[in-house]
C-alpha cells in the first residue's frame, strides 16, 4: 500500500481541472481554518506596519511575510488571541471541540504513554458540525489528536512508528469526525520528508517541505482536481502545516531561498525582543525558525491564489492562525512554549469574509474553546454549536465592530503533566500543574507541586512590562493579585477545572 513516488495523491495533482468552472449551487461560505504549529504572534511582519503597530506594544519579529500582510490588510486581526494551554495537542483538541482540556479528552500532548489522552469516537467536532450541514469537509496535514494504536494499514498489528513512546498515528476513519476528504498524519518532525495517509489508509511520501507540498494538496482540492469534492456544496477545509515548529536547526528544516533572507543577518538583527538572551546556544535556531515562517507565508499564498484564480475568494472565510507560540530565546528558557509567556501564548488570529467583516483590529482575548463556536458562526451554523461547547461565538463581535456586546475580560492559562501511571508505565491521569489568567493588563500564573504547595508564581503587568521581564512581588501588590486570583477561580469553576472542582485554589487561598 505505500507509495514512495511523487504522484502522491492518486492524479489528484497531475489531473486536469475537471470541475473547477463547475458552480457551487449552494450559495453558503466556503471555510478555510489554515493553523501552523507554534508560529508565535509577533512573527509576523505586518506587526511593524502602519495601521498595526499602534495597536500593540511590542516589536515584530524581522520577518518577510508578505502574502499574511497582504491579506491582514483585507481582514480582521486580532492582537490578544490566546492558546490557553500553549501545547500542540490540547490547543488542538480545543479548537476542535470547542472545550477545555479537562473535557475535550486531550488533556496532554498524545502519545502512545499517554493512552487516555485523545479526542473521544463520541465527540461532536467542528468537522461533524459542518458535514451535518451540507458541507464537504478536507482535512490536509498535521493531526495530533488522536492516540497512537497498534493499526498500521501496512503492517497489521504495528505502530506506524517504531519508537518509543510513539508520537505519530493513523486515524481510522470512525475517528476523522466529519472530514470525508482527508490528507493527514498524527506529529511526526521531518519537515522535507513528511508522510501522509489518504481516505483509503494509502501512505504517502512526497519528499517535499511540508507546508508547500500541503499548500498543493490544498489548491488541488478547492480546484477540484480529480473530482475530489462536491462542487454543489461549500466546503470546509482546514489546513495544518508543521513548520515553524523544531526542528529548526539546518536547511533539512527550511527552504533555501528562505533561509537565505536571514543567513547572513546578526544574531542581534533577528532576535530583537528585549527579553531575548543571545547568549543561548539556541540563537543558531533562529534564522531557521524565520525561515520557515517565510516559508508557511510563501504556502499560504498558494492557497489564497488558488482560491481567487477558481473565483471561490469573495465567497470564503479563510482563517490564519497557529496552535501556540515560540519563546525563541526569551525569558531564559529552553522551552519553546507550554509556558504562560506572551511569545507561548499569543497567538495569530486573523479572518477574512469579504462583503461581510470590516478590515481593522481588535483587542477580542478570544481563547483556544472560543475558536470553534465563533467559526461555526461566522458561517451561519451558530443554532447548530454542540451544547458540549464551553467557548464562546463571538462572530457578532467580528462582524459588528461597534456592536455593544460583552467582551471577554480574561484568559485561562493551563498546564498538565503526566500524573498516575498503572503497571505497564502508562500515564492513566493528569496532574494539573499550574493553572493562571491573562487579562488585558495583567498574566498570573500559579505552579504547584504534587502536595499542592506553591512553586512559583509569575505575576506581570503587561501594559507596562509588554516583554514580562520584572516579576511582580505579590505582596506589594496584594490588591491586584487577589482580584485576578478571584476571576480566574470563577473561570476555573465556569469550565469545571480540576483547580476548583478538586478544591486546589481553595487551599492556595487559605494558605
Amino acid at each position: 500500500m505505500k507509495n514512495k513516488t511523487n504522484k502522491i495523491l492518486c492524479g489528484l495533482m497531475l489531473a486536469p481541472y475537471t470541475l473547477c468552472a463547475a458552480a457551487q449551487t449552494d450559495n453558503r461560505p466556503n471555510v478555510i481554518y489554515v493553523f501552523p504549529d507554534q508560529l508565535r504572534n509577533c512573527a509576523l511582519n505586518f506587526w511593524s506596519q502602519e495601521g498595526f503597530r499602534d495597536n500593540v506594544n511590542f516589536k515584530a519579529d524581522p520577518t518577510h511575510t508578505p502574502h499574511i500582510d497582504r491579506f491582514a490588510r483585507e481582514s480582521v486581526v486580532l492582537t490578544s488571541a490566546q492558546s490557553n494551554f500553549p501545547l500542540s495537542s490540547p490547543h488542538r483538541g480545543s479548537l476542535l471541540t470547542g472545550m477545555y482540556p479537562n473535557r475535550s479528552g486531550v488533556s496532554l500532548n498524545c502519545n502512545s504513554d499517554r493512552p487516555n489522552s485523545y479526542i473521544r469516537e463520541s465527540t461532536t467536532c467542528i468537522g461533524d458540525v459542518f458535514s451535518s450541514n451540507g458541507y464537504d469537509c478536507a482535512y490536509i496535514g498535521k493531526l495530533h489528536t488522536d492516540r497512537p494504536e497498534r493499526n498500521d494499514p501496512d503492517r497489521p498489528g504495528q505502530y506506524v512508528q517504531d519508537a518509543n513512546p510513539v508520537w505519530d498515528a493513523f486515524t481510522p476513519v470512525e475517528r476523522r469526525h466529519g472530514f470525508n476528504y482527508w490528507y493527514s498524519y498524527g506529529t511526526f518532525d521531518q519537515h522535507k520528508n513528511p508522510h501522509y495517509w489518504d481516505n483509503k489508509g494509502v501512505k504517502h511520501e512526497p519528499h517535499e517541505w511540508s507546508p508547500i507540498h500541503e499548500a498543493k494538496v490544498a489548491a488541488a482540492y478547492i480546484r477540484n482536481q480529480a473530482n475530489v469534492r462536491d462542487t454543489k456544496k461549500p466546503f470546509f477545509m482546514m489546513v495544518a502545516m508543521n513548520p515553524p515548529h523544531s526542528p529548526y536547526r539546518s536547511m533539512d528544516d527550511c527552504m533555501p531561498e528562505d533561509y537565505a533572507l536571514y543567513a547572513n543577518k546578526p544574531i542581534d538583527s533577528l532576535l530583537i525582543r528585549p527579553n531575548a538572551n543571545l547568549n543561548m546556544d539556541k540563537v543558531k535556531s533562529a534564522a531557521y525558525y524565520f525561515a520557515s515562517v517565510s516559508g508557511v507565508d510563501r504556502a499560504f499564498g498558494m492557497i489564497l491564489d488558488a482560491l481567487k484564480e477558481a473565483g471561490l475568494d469573495k465567497n470564503t472565510i479563510v482563517i490564519f492562525s497557529s496552535d501556540h507560540g515560540e519563546t525563541m530565546c526569551s525569558q531564559n528558557t529552553d522551552d519553546p512554549k507550554n509556558s504562560p509567556y506572551t511569545e507561548a501564548m499569543n497567538i495569530p488570529f486573523i479572518v477574512r469574509y469579504p462583503g461581510h467583516l470590516t478590515p481593522r483590529v481588535d483587542p477580542l482575548l478570544m481563547s483556544s474553546p472560543d475558536i470553534m463556536p465563533t467559526v461555526l458562526g461566522l458561517a451561519g451554523l451558530g443554532k447548530d454549536i454542540p451544547s458540549t461547547v464551553q467557548g464562546r461565538d463571538y462572530s457578532d463581535l467580528l462582524s459588528h465592530e461597534n456592536l455593544k456586546a460583552k467582551r471577554p475580560d480574561a484568559a485561562l492559562y493551563i498546564q498538565n503533566v503526566n500524573g498516575e501511571k498503572d503497571a505497564a508505565g502508562k500515564t492513566i491521569d493528569y496532574f494539573p500543574s499550574a493553572r493562571g489568567i491573562k487579562t488585558a493588563q495583567y498574566t498570573l500564573a500559579i505552579f504547584i507541586d504534587k502536595k499542592y504547595r506553591v512553586k512559583q508564581t509569575l505575576f506581570f503587568d503587561d501594559q507596562n512590562d509588554p516583554y514580562q521581564q520584572h516579576n511582580l512581588d505579590v505582596n506589594a501588590h496584594k490588591a491586584v493579585y487577589k482580584k485576578l486570583f478571584k476571576r480566574m477561580t470563577q473561570l476555573l469553576k465556569e469550565v469545571d477545572d480540576p483547580w476548583y472542582s478538586k478544591g486546589i485554589v481553595k487551599k492556595l487561598k487559605n494558605k
